[in-house]
């Protein structure tokens, strides 16, 4: 009998956490060649079709040896919450545990993971007519203005959403006109924790200046192999925009911001990589407030994969 169905005890889940371009997918890789587990992508960007260079999305001979779950599902032009994960992820794990394997969840969306372990917060669906008033109050009186409405109402959440960020300022709002709670205390409240024994990794290079060598290095790499041929593609469609969630996409918001003529190549590039890291910083203070998590080091691959062996045979 596998590891995830012994009797009297709760399926086995394997974490495998980590900043962008320190690894994760080698080690994933290398996993599925030891152990039965089968991936499931934990990554924000990874869900949209046609975001392939940009995103790292592992390579097609990669994705042969080892299916990964939850990549490609979505269309660039739809927005994918963490609610929408934690359905799609709760359904892949059980249909992964069920088949006598372990789920493998890889990627570097702390939300996601956090939202899967915790449980999500009881905020009410999204509500299309309260969303469209917004919108049209927004387009009079200007967002700014709704920011400083969202002050009076909800001050934990002002401060934390940019009045330049219409997306979450629109969704604070809702919740409230929606439910009479603000965001700040609904988020409060977590939802049913998972119902699973799992083991948490975490990956990184030891120094700051190994990741930010990996990003710059990776970042040419993508532009070498066509990312500004795929953005380019995505930004001819005429129905995608800067304030989507996908384009929001590090990268390809300094790349959108380049293709519209707002900033030269070289700006591009320069952002594009400062974007990467600054990502790379919010996760490892993400990971480093992180409970019951292993860390593992990017530049000893194969002390690594021994480390999550090991653990998950204890």
């Amino acid at each position: 009998m596998g590891q995830a169905q012994r009797p009297g005890r709760k399926p086995t889940a394997l974490f495998l956490m980590g900043p962008t371009a320190s690894g994760k997918t080698a080690l994933a890789m290398a996993l599925c060649r030891q152990l039965p587990v089968e991936i499931i992508s934990v990554d924000s960007a990874l869900v949209y079709r046609g975001m392939d260079i940009g995103t790292a999305k592992p390579r097609p001979d990669e994705l042969a040896q080892a299916p990964h779950r939850l990549i490609d599902i979505n269309d660039p032009a739809q927005a994918y919450s963490a609610a929408d994960f934690s359905r799609d992820a709760l359904q892949a794990m059980s249909e992964i545990t069920a088949s006598g394997r372990m789920p493998l969840l890889v990627g570097g969306t702390m939300l996601y993971f956090k939202a899967l372990l915790e449980g999500l917060s009881p905020l009410p669906p999204a509500n299309p007519e309260i969303r469209e008033r917004i919108a049209q109050e927004a387009g009079l009186k200007g967002w700014e203005a709704m920011h400083r409405r969202l002050q009076m109402i909800d001050p934990a959440s002002a401060t934390r959403i940019h009045p330049n960020d219409p997306q979450r300022l629109s969704r604070a709002l809702e919740v409230f006109f929606v439910s009479g709670k603000t965001l700040t205390e609904l988020t409060k409240i977590s939802g049913e924790a998972l119902p699973y024994r799992v083991h948490q990794f975490a990956i990184a290079p030891q120094s700051r200046e190994g990741l930010h060598q990996r990003i710059e290095q990776r970042f040419h790499q993508m532009l070498a192999a066509g990312f500004e041929q795929e953005a380019r593609a995505l930004f001819l469609r005429g129905d995608l925009h800067k304030d989507l969630p996908s384009i929001r996409c590090v990268g390809y918001r300094q790349m959108w911001s380049y293709l519209s003529g707002e900033i030269d190549y070289d700006e591009m590039v320069f952002r594009g990589i400062c974007a990467t890291r600054q990502l790379a910083k919010r996760q490892m203070t993400w990971l480093r407030g992180w409970q019951s998590v292993h860390w593992l080091d990017s530049d000893k691959p194969r002390s690594a994969l021994d480390t999550v062996l090991q653990v998950v045979s204890a």
